[in-house]
């Protein structure tokens, strides 16, 4: 079989399919690149001095673990040079990093969680990078952080790299979704999987249980069904699955189905929920859909949301198609 690398599958988007214009297939592949430098940081854990947290807090008022900032220095680092991009912005920045006026300005705008699933880091348990990219509205050099907030159906590209037993890119142009994994012998990106598809039915749904008593009656319904099983409802088993890593919870189900939700919750009745729109809701949503699924904040279709600030917030429920509508479904019933 003839290994396809992350370069040459990008020309060949670029020339058969008219995708990937020139700017953006070297951003993607700076991204790549940059993952592999933050896949051996974490990779090295306490042997690299990397574990623990960091004696600073983001701007949601996180505790920044040490390998949350060297990985946004890296991305960072990697991408502010190339002439590919007009700013950036991250989950672990307050506001927009502007490309300084030394380097020439692109047409692309990147946004990026640097290291998804921190909680983890310290455990061993997968994590992974989450990025996004929106073309630059305008023509101006300047830019500021008006220029994101365009609702996620205006993607030019998604993906996250998950740092596992084998580090994997998974990527979308919106010409459906594909695989990449690292040979770390060789440090090149080999495609592994093409046209990634989630199956529209599912057994498997992954939510924080604990969190249970504090959902609204929807949410509570339709994962009470789930747990009846045979004798439910459902007429069906289900099995639970929660890692606490968005990435890792999103891949599995990109890989064999299932349906994530991390839904609003009464205690921060003031905010629609916990994930990140930006960083974190829209570029797993571009790529569920590309891959056959759907992803909704329980009354609309998270990539129509319009966003009005550059950390907001919003609920997910995304993954496989049909357990996708039907909890969105009890929440609209209820509205």
């Amino acid at each position: 079989m003839k290994r396809v690398s992350l370069t040459q599958y990008l020309v060949e988007q670029q020339r058969e399919h008219g995708m990937i214009p020139g700017q953006l297939r070297l951003l993607i592949e700076v991204v790549a690149r940059a993952c592999k430098r933050i896949a051996i940081a974490v990779n090295k854990g306490a042997l690299g001095d990397v574990l623990g947290s960091a004696s600073s807090e983001n701007v949601q008022g996180e505790v920044q673990k040490k390998l949350d900032i060297i990985s946004n220095e890296v991305l960072i680092e990697a991408n502010e040079w190339g002439g590919h991009l007009a700013a950036m912005a991250s989950e672990e920045m307050d506001s927009i990093h502007v490309v300084p006026n030394r380097y020439p300005q692109g047409e692309y705008m990147l946004l990026f969680d640097p290291l998804d699933g921190s909680s983890n880091i310290d455990v061993n348990v997968s994590i992974g990078t989450i990025f996004s990219v929106l073309r630059k509205v305008g023509h101006t050099r300047g830019v500021s952080e008006d220029d994101f907030l365009q609702p996620g159906k205006h993607q030019a590209a998604a993906g996250y790299c998950i740092y596992g037993p084998q580090t994997q890119l998974v990527l979308t142009v919106g010409n459906g979704v594909v695989a990449f994994t690292l040979d770390r012998e060789t440090g090149s990106w080999v495609l592994t999987q093409s046209d990634i598809r989630i199956p529209e039915d599912t057994k498997e749904f992954a939510i924080n249980m604990s969190n249970m008593r504090h959902w609204a009656p929807p949410m509570r319904r339709y994962v009470e069904e789930c747990l009846a099983g045979k004798t439910g409802p459902r007429g069906k088993d289900f099995n639970m699955r929660w890692v606490a890593s968005m990435v890792t919870d999103v891949h599995r189900i990109l890989m064999r189905g299932g349906i994530f939700m991390y839904p609003w919750d009464q205690r921060e009745p003031e905010k629609p929920g916990k994930l990140r729109l930006l960083y974190e809701a829209n570029p797993m949503a571009f790529l569920v859909e590309q891959a056959g699924g759907a992803a909704t904040n329980g009354r609309e279709r998270i990539l129509d949301v319009v966003p009005c600030k550059l950390h907001e917030r919003v609920s997910v429920m995304l993954g496989s198609r049909n357990e996708v509508d039907r909890v969105t479904a009890y929440h609209q019933q209820t509205e």
